[in-house]
């Protein structure tokens, strides 16, 4: 039995915009059969990734002229002729693709319709390669019918205020509105009210590891455990402190401070190891204290990785000069 493909965590900028029919809704609805009997009977409707998250009713938002959002087929989309990029990094789209499988679409493609069924990519051809690649289906898409950036990215920002995000769709919102539609982080900070740390840490969220992802997009941990999460640098110790933060019900702040403990240890250990005892040996301390009694005075004896040192204390010139005479150097007599 062929696994139905998995929907997203969020939608992004999908998530800002009211839903339209894809051109295959007639399909997706479900078609009347009949049976021998005669009675009709509704088919089942065909498989079509669904958001694993819901969003406000659409009537919060404001509509946005010039662009719908839609799941549409993946084989229905041809590429821009006139897109510039015509090389991409296989090593980038690997991890795309890995994204993909772990968390779903955080942001949608953007398409126009051309004549019939037919879509031409206006952004997002490595998002549209790699699901290809994993064998997506449908790909959650902006269907543009404007060509006026402006117009669209006003519009978004607008209904970022109306729409119940959660912190995965409004870091991939906007990502994207900074990326794809030319706006600006004053520009953000200014028209949803935040700063621009904000803005900037919420972005981030997307770097968390997929595991996390999910947790964050479902409610599990909340942006403010998330946030806390990106102060640790490796990827499995926000995910054990992840699975700590749900097992124990650990609040923000009680994850802030184990992060802060997380990361003074781990300077502690990067000066310890800075400050690596030197090598001891018994004999050393020995040898010193021999080298003290026939100079009559202080003697330490060190050995490092690769050289050693002896130091030798003195109190006055006079008594300098008694410890050179006893190490057998004669004084030079100056010249008349």
């Amino acid at each position: 039995m062929k696994n139905r493909p998995r929907g997203g965590l969020g939608r992004g900028l999908g998530a800002l915009i009211p839903t339209g029919p894809a051109p295959d809704a007639a399909a997706a609805v479900g078609a009347f059969t009949t049976e021998a009997s005669g009675s009709p009977t509704v088919a089942a409707p065909a498989a079509m990734p669904v958001p694993a998250l819901t969003i406000e009713p659409e009537s919060a938002l404001s509509p946005v002229p010039g662009a719908r959002f839609a799941e549409i087929p993946v084989d229905s989309i041809v590429p821009n002729p006139k897109q510039p990029r015509q090389v991409f990094d296989e090593e980038a789209l690997e991890e795309l693709k890995t994204s993909i499988q772990e968390v779903g679409f955080l942001q949608p493609i953007v398409v126009r319709q051309l004549d019939g069924e037919k879509f031409e990519l206006v952004m997002g051809e490595r998002r549209w390669r790699a699901a290809q690649a994993v064998g997506r289906e449908h790909i959650p898409a902006i269907v543009r019918d404007t060509r006026d950036d402006a117009m669209l990215r006003d519009a978004l920002l607008e209904n970022i205020h109306r729409a119940n995000l959660n912190p995965l769709e409004e870091a991939a919102a906007y990502q994207q509105l900074l990326e794809e539609f030319g706006a600006t982080h004053e520009e953000l900070a200014r028209r949803i009210g935040r700063s621009r740390p904000q803005i900037s840490n919420t972005i981030r969220l997307m770097n968390l590891p997929a595991p996390v992802q999910r947790r964050v997009a479902a409610g599990v941990l909340s942006a403010g455990h998330a946030r806390a999460l990106l102060s640790l640098e490796d990827p499995e110790t926000q995910e054990q402190l992840a699975l700590r933060i749900v097992a124990e019900g650990l609040s923000v702040r009680a994850t802030e401070e184990i992060v802060a403990l997380s990361l003074n240890d781990g300077a502690g250990k990067k000066e310890t190891a800075k400050r690596r005892p030197k090598p001891h040996a018994p004999a050393l301390n020995d040898l010193a204290d021999r080298l003290a009694d026939r100079f009559d005075t202080r003697v330490k004896v060190d050995i490092g990785r690769s050289k050693g040192k002896i130091t030798i204390e003195f109190a006055t010139v006079d008594d300098l000069e008694r410890i050179v005479g006893i190490i057998g150097v004669e004084r030079e007599e100056s010249a008349d």
